[in-house]
């Protein structure tokens, strides 16, 4: 019998401006035009990072800011979430700590950091804060990961209102929510075959009301773009594979990460989800059908 995780559900995923949480990495000097483009295309997460090697935050908190000063979006109305990364992760040239800090610095530095680029006033970062801050990767040992989740416990819920955990697995998330107090909200992985999809770990979550958030989740994928199930959905609902491919593995239950650079793109993501929901709301057997089929093949892989 099918576990809970893997049993087809009916239209899991939510309104088409939540399906996605747009990803910031590798924008460069981009980043800020592109991040004004998704919000004004509809998106309402973000994703991004302390970490300069791979990120610009401030430029996404620039984005932010300009957005919600000419009204498009309050930000009570936007999910912001940001990461510490540790020494191992950044370009030591360019990093908002310094790599010999205790890791008690290094976090509450990262953490300033990150505040203060996220502020959504230039006046103040006095209302500043984050939705979510997860741990970029474990540290290299697990009392390390655990001091590591305890001192972002001491932000929430005023600067930080819930913590994850990113490139995480299963024996890791399980020991972080056996032994913290502020459980974790969030996880974020990699979405794709060579850690079989992530089966037991999503079941982990749904049982503990952790959100798991893909990345990966079209260029890990280039088999499953092609699969029947997506195959079908694309062409019953006259969406692009990649948006069907999206369609069915937010049906899973997973928040997933789009990082598009074409404002074209993000309009067409965004319209594809919705048409997926319209579709399979007077088509209910093919969509169960499809999903059925799409949840054995990440069964089986």
């Amino acid at each position: 019998m099918a576990s809970s995780a893997e049993a087809p559900s009916r239209l899991n995923f939510g309104d088409s401006n939540q399906a996605f949480i747009y990803g910031t990495a590798w924008k460069k000097d981009q980043t800020k035009r592109l991040v004004r483009e998704a919000l004004a295309a509809g998106f309402r997460k973000v994703d991004t990072a302390a970490q300069p090697r791979h990120y610009q935050e401030e430029l996404v908190g620039q984005a932010i800011r300009e957005t919600i000063r000419e009204g498009v979006v309050r930000r009570e109305d936007l999910y912001v979430q940001t990461k510490y990364t540790t020494p191992a992760g950044q370009d030591l040239d360019n990093m908002p700590y310094h790599p010999l800090d205790s890791l008690d610095v290094q976090i509450r530095t990262s953490v300033a950091s990150s505040l203060r680029n996220l502020r959504p006033t230039e006046e103040s970062e006095e209302g500043s804060y984050a939705d979510c801050l997860l741990l970029h990767s474990p540290l290299p040992t697990i009392d390390q990961t655990i001091e590591a989740w305890k001192i972002l416990e001491t932000y929430v819920p005023e600067k930080i209102r819930a913590l994850g955990i990113s490139n995480v697995t299963l024996p890791v998330l399980k020991s972080i929510y056996e032994n913290s107090t502020i459980k974790p909200s969030v996880v974020q992985n990699r979405f794709y075959p060579k850690t079989q999809y992530d089966v037991p770990l999503r079941e982990f979550c749904l049982e503990h009301d952790i959100s798991y958030q893909s990345f990966w989740t079209l260029t890990g994928n280039p088999t499953l773009l092609k699969s029947e199930p997506v195959m079908t959905i694309a062409k019953s609902t006259r969406v692009d594979d990649s948006v069907a491919l999206y369609g069915l593995v937010s049906d899973l239950g997973i928040a997933v990460l789009n990082g598009t650079t074409s404002s074209e793109h993000m309009k067409q993501d965004l319209d594809g989800i919705q048409k997926i929901r319209e579709w399979a709301g007077t088509h209910e057997k093919q969509w169960l059908r499809a999903t059925l089929n799409f949840r054995e093949l990440i069964k089986s892989s």
